[in-house]
């Protein structure tokens, strides 16, 4: 005779598809429920918040004895009550400037959508809406129309690549793919123990140990094809520090030996400059001639694309070197514009 399968009840099955809700949103609908005089009991509210009795009783008994909140069960109406008056449930209590900057740090995220980390961080962000009270003045639409992030110059990264490459990075798994470099004609296979992803300037990066140069490299996304795991495993080495790594470099170039370099910035081109970070070892001195921008980095290409963007309103007064190969690339530029 064939076994009879039980069927799970809705609270049962909810739990098991992970489906439940946040443990602080579910004791903000108890409060909900008990502040308006309801009366309501464990069978009810587990039924409404799809969760067993036993949950709710949790969360009541952590409502009483952990938040401090007046809250017993009257035997009378069968159900549980305030003794006391409560005037706010004890949230978590955040400014209006923390959800701001909350809300900010969410929409700068959009760049792990279509990711493995899209659905955690959502989820994430929900839990922390969710556990900040009722009573902001302002509410989370309103801040959606009043602040924004945006940015130009976005990463085309595969996500596909990405999400193997995340992967590899979590799991301490070797990985090799095809990677074709900057100035390289065709592409070259690496077999990398992939270290750390960074998105630096709106793009994205691999920071890992080449096998065959013996040596961390940094490796572009958007150049990176066919990951495919080795088999080999790999302990991240624990002095590995990516702020060692670029700590002389501009942006994400690696420079070399580090020199003082000073720029003198002029017209437009000084206001917005002092109005950045563009190093941590920057020093700005503004005077009649000029602003001043001194700081100790590798002269590296994108140092050099940088100052070049700025054009005839940034000046190099040292080092020489440098001074000398900006005003080549100049007049490089100035002969691609020449009739004829």
């Amino acid at each position: 005779m064939p076994k009879k399968v039980r069927k799970k009840s809705p609270a049962r099955q909810a739990a098991s598809e992970g489906l439940t809700r946040p443990p602080m949103e579910r004791m903000w609908r108890i409060h909900q429920e008990v502040a308006a005089g309801g009366f309501p009991n464990c069978q009810g509210l587990a039924v409404d918040l799809e969760v067993s009795a036993k949950t709710v009783m949790r969360d009541v008994e952590f409502m009483r004895d952990r938040l401090g909140l007046p809250l017993e069960y009257d035997a009378v109406k069968h159900g549980f009550h305030y003794t006391a008056p409560v005037r706010d449930f004890p949230m978590m209590k955040v400014s209006q400037g923390e959800v701001a900057a909350l809300l900010l740090a969410q929409k700068s995220l959009e760049q792990f959508r279509g990711t493995t980390f899209e659905r955690p961080l959502a989820a994430a962000f929900r839990k922390l809406s969710h556990s900040i009270g009722g009573d902001m003045e302002i509410a989370w639409h309103e801040l959606e129309q009043a602040l924004s992030v945006r940015s130009s110059g976005a990463g085309l990264a595969d996500m596909q690549v990405f999400d193997a490459l995340a992967k590899a990075v979590m799991d301490g798994a070797e990985v090799g793919f095809a990677y074709h470099k900057l100035a390289g004609e065709k592409s070259e296979q690496r077999t990398v123990q992939p270290y750390h992803l960074g998105c630096i300037e709106n793009q994205w990066y691999l920071f890992g140990h080449d096998a065959d140069r013996g040596a961390v490299r940094t490796f572009a996304l958007p150049r990176i094809r066919a990951v495919e795991k080795t088999g080999a495993k790999f302990r991240r080495p624990k002095d590995f520090s990516l702020g060692k790594i670029l700590e002389g470099s501009f942006a994400v170039f690696e420079g070399g030996r580090t020199t003082k370099v000073r720029i003198r910035f002029r017209g437009v081109a000084a206001r917005l400059v002092g109005e950045r970070v563009w190093h941590t070892s920057q020093k700005l001195s503004p005077g009649k001639a000029g602003l001043v921008l001194e700081m100790r980095v590798g002269l590296s290409p994108d140092l050099r694309q940088w100052i070049l963007g700025w054009g005839a309103e940034a000046e190099v007064l040292e080092p020489p070197e440098l001074r000398r190969d900006l005003a080549a690339a100049a007049a490089r530029t100035a002969r691609v514009y020449v009739p004829g």
